[in-house]
């Protein structure tokens, strides 16, 4: 056991430690950390790489003063539909700003209108929005090869990389894939069942009033 002045010694070195990383608060009166300077980083590897303006590579695109350092008042002026935008039936209306670069088309663009039939809280919404852009990526594929580009499948979704280094990952999203496929079909098919149904039983009520 160490003798008490020993103690007292080790405590009293081990915050004196303590104090050259931490500062109190001005305002809050409680110990606060002390952000470390340049020189103290400098031994880490690449820390600092960006603070020259030339090493930074948006420095071109960047802007002084910085956009929107002074944001105007109000509302952001509504924004133009000129192509189809799909809006959730939970919100009234559209935002006043939305993307217009991947309008709804095809196969995919009629996943994507059933899915936003459904509230957010609903998983089919989800699974829909999923499927949709996995046929998406088989319509990009379809359009290359109309315009004579030979696209390299394998080579642009790292399954080449992945049969390789990461074989029980690439089955692990084959499965999950085919999973979400299938529930979605599933439960597209039980929503058709529930339609059927609830159009019977009030064409059948219906007869019973009359």
């Amino acid at each position: 056991m160490e003798p008490r002045s020993d103690i007292q010694e080790h405590h009293h070195h081990a915050h004196g430690h303590d104090h050259d990383h931490l500062q109190r608060h001005p305002s809050q009166g409680h110990i606060a950390p002390r952000r470390p300077s340049r020189q103290e980083l400098q031994h880490i590897n690449g820390w600092g790489a960006d603070l020259d303006r030339k090493n930074r590579p948006a420095v071109p695109m960047e802007r002084t003063p910085p956009r929107f350092i002074n944001q105007p008042e109000g509302d952001p002026v509504q924004q133009q539909e000129k192509v189809e935008v799909l809006v959730s039936p939970e919100r009234p209306g559209i935002t006043q700003i939305f993307g217009t670069v991947q309008p709804p088309s095809g196969l995919s663009g009629m996943i994507r209108r059933l899915a936003f039939k459904s509230t957010e809280n609903d998983l089919r919404h989800w699974l829909l929005l999923l499927l949709a852009d996995r046929v998406n990526v088989v319509e990009g594929i379809a359009d290359d090869l109309a315009h004579g580009k030979v696209p390299n499948v394998l080579g642009e979704m790292g399954i080449k990389a992945e049969m390789k280094h990461n074989p029980a990952g690439l089955a692990k999203k084959v499965a999950i894939t085919a999973a979400v496929v299938g529930t979605a079909v599933y439960l597209m098919k039980r929503r058709d069942r529930d339609d059927d149904r609830y159009e019977r039983s009030r064409y059948e009520g219906d007869r019973y009033y009359r």
